[in-house]
């Protein structure tokens, strides 16, 4: 099993901050909207130096993808931020008449996604959005793992002509990515090889299942991991030739298993290559009150869940 050295702990929503600072540096198309959190998306030193492209929508949302929306017509590549829950949940139907259904080049960054908002419960918790925006024609879903991948993400997703989620947390988690890293778009990258059981993870939970492959190598068990960063489109080749090589799958992800990464995953493995496949995420639940921390444990999303679900998809073996 690889060893991933890091030497500090950074939000993934403070790589969002930087890349947007350095898209407003280098592409006079981009500009921003806010819908009344600056501060919880890190935007504010874009507002600071680009304040004529810089939008204070207030808590009005459903505004701020229309606005969007109508900037792209102008040329311009919008980039919105808010919540998660309230980039999705609450502007699901302009998000899917404005946006989504013409095609708009407007990129939904979305901070605090999952279990990990922690305190303030479920209401802002949200854990269907990756389902949401998948099932949107037309609409990228992108979902990094650090601060590092979340700075390429934001940077790459400006090129990317079309509608993008760019889905981000507040917790501090290992920057353990390079900061010079190439983000491409509908490709998993490949962070350990092994022969035994492939290991797809997403998110805070790439982070999980490094720490699951090195408890699973003192078990003698060698685990392929594969960072999931894009979920639409999927990596469908990566993902075929790791589970033909390894026989079985296990996926991550700190989001429903309804409608998540691992859903997406069983129609490959259905339509294309059968074999055991095991889910860790959130069962058909809300969230509630508590750490980060707390929540990952009790929730199971953690490296001993991963651990025990890619044993499991190892006994199913023919």
């Amino acid at each position: 099993m690889k060893d991933f050295p890091y030497s500090e702990s950074k939000d993934t929503r403070s790589g969002f901050g930087a890349g947007l600072l350095e898209l407003g540096r280098t592409n006079p198309n981009v500009v921003a909207l806010c819908a009344d959190l600056i501060g919880s998306l890190k935007m504010g030193d874009f507002q600071k130096e680009f304040p004529e492209r810089f939008f204070q929508v207030g808590i009005a949302e459903a505004n701020m993808i229309g606005l969007a929306a109508g900037m792209t017509i102008g040329g311009k590549i919008p980039f919105t931020g808010t919540f998660a829950n309230f980039s999705t949940g609450r502007v699901y139907d302009q998000i899917r008449q404005s946006v989504a259904y013409s095609g708009k080049n407007v990129k939904i960054c979305a901070s605090h996604a999952g279990l990990t908002l922690g305190e303030d419960g479920a209401t802002h918790q949200i854990l269907e959005d990756v389902g949401m925006m998948k099932m949107l024609p037309h609409m990228t879903v992108i979902n990094p793992c650090d601060y590092n991948q979340t700075k390429a993400a934001t940077l790459a997703i400006a090129e990317h002509e079309g509608p993008v989620y760019l889905r981000f947390g507040r917790p501090v988690v290992p920057n353990f990515t390079p900061a010079d890293q190439k983000f491409e778009i509908g490709k998993g990258v490949m962070l350990n090889e092994g022969k035994d059981v492939t290991i797809l993870a997403t998110g805070h939970l790439v982070w999980k299942a490094i720490l699951a492959g090195k408890l699973l190598a003192e078990q003698g068990i060698d685990a392929e991991i594969i960072n999931i960063h894009t979920i639409k489109p999927l990596d469908a080749q990566a993902i075929l030739a790791s589970a033909e090589k390894t026989g079985c799958v296990v996926t991550a992800e700190e989001h429903q298993l309804n409608g998540g990464l691992g859903e997406s995953v069983a129609r490959l493995l259905a339509q294309q290559l059968p074999l055991p496949l095991e889910l860790v995420g959130v069962d058909d639940t809300f969230g509630e009150s508590g750490t980060p921390e707390q929540l990952m444990e009790k929730y199971g999303l953690n490296e001993q869940s991963i651990v025990e679900a890619a044993k499991r998809a190892i006994s199913r073996k023919k």
